[in-house]
């Protein structure tokens, strides 16, 4: 079995990917638009991204751009955790993340032998950035 988070962005899916990449690398893969597709959406709409996966040996991240009249909350219910190998990448991720967004838990060392950090990006996505020592 294996499990892959799906996110839905505003109409910068394309932009959202391409900082994920730099931040954790992978490709960007089977990217699909809303071009030439039998729906209702408007024509400046068409070359946003219907579909698209950022994938690794270890990772998944799917993402779309939603139509612009479906109704999108940041939601506190979804995190992203990302477990990293150093606590250097730890930290540097977790800054990068956080920048342009919020800081909900600074990246610092836990009770539980890690260090940790959460945040929400500019693209109103959650993250969990541990490194366990």
């Amino acid at each position: 079995m294996r499990i892959e988070a799906y996110l839905a962005f505003r109409g910068n899916c394309q932009e959202a990917f391409n900082f994920y990449q730099a931040i954790f690398g992978g490709e960007i893969k089977n990217i699909e638009t809303y071009e030439n597709k039998a729906i209702d959406i408007p024509e400046n709409y068409r070359t946003k991204w219907q579909h698209a996966e950022l994938r690794s040996n270890s990772f998944t991240i799917l993402g779309y751009d939603a139509s612009p009249d479906t109704p999108l909350t940041d939601g506190t219910n979804m995190h992203l955790g990302v477990d990293m190998d150093t606590a250097e990448n730890a930290k540097s991720t977790f800054e990068t993340l956080a920048k342009g967004g919020k800081i909900h838990t600074s990246f610092q060392k836990t009770s539980w032998g890690a260090q940790y950090g959460r945040c929400t990006d500019k693209y109103g996505i959650n993250w969990m950035i541990n490194f366990k020592e």
